[in-house]
């Protein structure tokens, strides 16, 4: 693996920081519309390979792990979380609920989609409506109908399996223009049982997940899901979409890609336009990289802290930021995570770790009052978090391997996964901690908010119940609190009025008209399904008002 940061380079007409997912996205239809791209990784540049030896070579115990495998760099910090108290990480945390908003994301080559699930929900129109619908949140500024197309572009980009049957697809009753590429991959044992389960004892309907996975054949020169259940924290064949794959075909195309190059600060011109960004490499030894438009790509968390490191005489409170709004909003999907032990064996663990939801729960006037909250029953093989506790039993040989077996069988997870609704004082902002290159730590103070506390309570608390009870549990699971999805959402929030968002309806800066900052930072609103094929969506959006900008100046 190089550590160096390829300093050669040091202009192109669209200078990307990141190269995660949204930054992949985007710079490939600026290469293909016949723009020069050059993108900066802060991170290092790694082997799938690299990647499942670190995670081979794990303790058992920290096999459950996401982060484990993948060790920050020190120019490159990200959540490592250790003893999971604030003030011990990268990312300091405070609040009601700052535990809870302690996030795992990766500054690798490739970005988080290294180490997530595929998952790939949609949202649904009335998610983009909660203001006008229920008098709560906000609204997007385009319909469901605007976005469809992209979600399409997304589906076909990222290669995603899904289900063809209109009464499994999500959102539920709402035109697709086009299907899925691939079909939905098979339940696993225990999926199937608890779809019965849940169809005859509570009327509910657990549906296939739509996910970044290939389902019975190569895509984009991937090959098909053999079921090994590590999604997380890597795919170890490459089924599985990450945005590494697609870096070399990026290069391909004529992209120039520097990794170790952590950008700390945004240049802004006498037209308070972006002129330049400035990194460090692990020498610490600084370049400038100049260029005629700017996208910021790195997630929800390190865009805002470079938006607001980067303050100068134009803009004191930092870039993009005339309305207050960098840094605020900070949103995730809060989570209810409940271990069971079941009297019968439902046996997790074929095929990916996520891979069905009750999404119909999702939806309803109810939201006016409480968040919305889907539910799932976890596919990952429990043999990794119940050997230990089996093996305190002091059992050997022939009774030790049956009650392994037994307590794998057993042994479950169900999860009620919510929305949040976008709070400015759920607020990231720089601490006066220091990383290793002398660069403020980002801080971010989060509570989940009245309107989630009260889903948990009268809504997903007792759900959570009534489906353990019909799945049939040796005891009622308790409530552990909320624990985050790790999707990190709001920061750069879009809207119409530039008084009270970042960015414009293609993710433009209101403040600075060429810099873009497209991705999860600007969703208004996260409904409760994972974020990242809403963020892809909005990648192909910008990506085409980038075009149109940079060639015809509209």
């Amino acid at each position: 693996m190089s550590t160096s940061s390829n300093s050669g380079a040091s202009n192109a007409e669209v200078v990307i920081v990141g190269t995660g997912v949204v930054a992949a996205v985007v710079a490939e239809q600026l290469l293909d519309a016949g723009l020069s791209v050059l993108m900066l990784e802060a991170g290092p540049r790694v082997s799938r390979a690299e990647i499942v030896e670190n995670y081979r070579n794990l303790p058992l115990g920290n096999k459950g792990n996401a982060i484990a495998s993948y060790p920050s760099k020190p120019w490159a910090p990200h959540p490592e979380p250790k003893s999971g108290r604030p003030g011990d990480d990268y990312l300091q945390v405070s609040g009601p609920n700052g535990i809870g908003y302690l996030q795992s994301y990766v500054r690798y080559a490739g970005g988080s989609t290294w180490h997530w699930a595929g998952t790939c929900w949609r949202l649904t129109p009335e998610d983009m409506r909660l203001n006008s619908l229920y008098g709560v949140g906000r609204d997007w500024p385009f319909p469901y109908e605007e976005l469809e197309p992209y979600y399409v572009m997304a589906e076909y980009k990222l290669g995603i399996c899904g289900p063809s049957d209109a009464a499994e697809q999500w959102p539920q009753g709402v035109k697709r223009s086009k299907p899925y590429p691939m079909p939905e991959l098979p339940f696993s044992p225990g999926e199937e049982k608890f779809t019965k389960v849940m169809r005859e004892k509570l009327g509910l309907r657990n549906v296939h997940v739509a996910q970044a996975r290939n389902s019975g054949m190569p895509y984009d020169s991937r090959p098909a899901c053999c079921g090994n259940n590590n999604c997380v924290p890597v795919c170890p064949v490459g089924a599985k979409y990450d945005a590494a794959t697609s870096l070399g075909r990026l290069e391909a195309k004529g992209a120039t890609i520097l990794h170790n190059a952590v950008v700390y600060k945004v240049e802004t011109n006498a037209n308070n336009e972006i002129a330049a960004v400035n990194y460090l490499d692990p020498n610490k030894d600084s370049h400038r990289i100049t260029g005629k438009t700017f996208v910021l790509a790195c997630n929800g968390i390190e865009t805002p802290k470079l938006l607001l490191m980067s303050a100068d005489e134009r803009n004191p409170n930092g870039l993009a930021n005339s309305s207050d709004q960098v840094g605020r909003n900070m949103m995730d999907h809060p989570q209810l995570a409940y271990k069971i032990k079941l009297k019968e064996p439902y046996w997790t663990g074929l095929g990916p770790v996520v891979n069905s939801g009750i999404m119909e729960t999702s939806q309803g006037d109810y939201r006016s009052r409480h968040a919305a909250a889907y539910f799932r029953f976890n596919n990952f093989a429990q043999n990794r978090f119940v050997t230990f506790d089996t093996l305190k039993q002091g059992l050997i040989g022939r009774e030790l391997d049956e009650q392994l077996r037994h307590n794998t069988a057993t042994s479950g997870m169900i999860v009620a996964a919510h929305e949040v609704l976008p709070d400015p004082e759920n607020r990231l902002t720089l601490s006066d901690k220091k990383d290793w290159l002398g660069l403020p730590k980002p801080a971010v103070h989060f509570d989940v908010g009245e309107y989630t506390r009260r889903s948990a309570r009268e809504f997903s608390e007792p759900m959570i119940q009534r489906i353990a009870d019909a799945m049939g549990v040796e005891e009622a699971p308790t409530s552990p609190g909320f624990r985050p999805s790790k999707h990190i959402m709001g920061g750069t929030i879009m809207g119409k009025d530039s008084s009270n968002a970042v960015v414009d309806d293609v993710c433009r800066a209101y403040d600075h008209a060429n810099l873009f900052l497209p991705g999860g930072g600007a969703m208004p609103s996260t409904a409760t399904g994972n974020s990242t094929i809403t963020m892809v969506a909005l990648a192909f959006r910008a990506s085409e008002a980038i075009i149109r900008q940079m060639k015809t100046g509209a």
